[in-house]
């Protein structure tokens, strides 16, 4: 069994939005000349979640709209509070507690077979950074995503 990680920088500008970091990951993948396994792509951040799903612009933009319906942006979050929140705070602290909220729904990370060297998927599979929260003084966003293939 080995391993093999690499830490891939995907650049987000609004949020939310659905980043196809696909072929960044299956450039990995090749990289790390394994033939049977799994690639697990982790994020970094808890308000950048990790799906797969299908890459069709109204479908993208269905997503986007059921995030916000789900936990609104302009909805009352004590994590924004800042006269009352005291803990995690930077200089800089941006309001988001809808990102926070919105990633419950979602998750870190995804994990996919690696099998002949590739990743099977379906026809319409993709596989999304899903950015939740964009600070409006840090555009573009950096966001890191970990690729660790396992296997033979």
């Amino acid at each position: 069994m080995r391993t093999f990680t690499e830490t891939i920088t995907v650049e987000t500008d609004r949020a939310p939005a659905f980043v196809d970091i696909t072929n960044k990951v299956t450039d990995v993948v090749d990289r790390s000349e394994i033939t049977n396994g799994f690639v697990v792509i982790f994020s970094k951040h808890t308000t950048a979640a990790i799906k797969i799903n299908e890459a069709e612009p109204l479908l993208l933009k269905d997503m986007e709209c059921f995030l916000e319906r789900l936990a609104p942006k302009e909805a009352y979050y004590g994590h924004n509070d800042f006269a009352i929140r005291t803990v995690h705070m930077h200089e800089n602290e941006c309001p988001n507690g809808h990102a926070h909220c919105q990633h419950l729904m979602l998750s870190t990370s995804e994990q996919v077979p690696v099998i002949e060297g590739k990743m099977p998927f379906g026809e319409f599979q993709r596989i999304f950074l899903v950015e939740l929260d964009v600070e409006m003084v840090e555009l573009p966003k950096k966001r890191g995503v970990v690729v660790q293939i396992l296997g033979v």
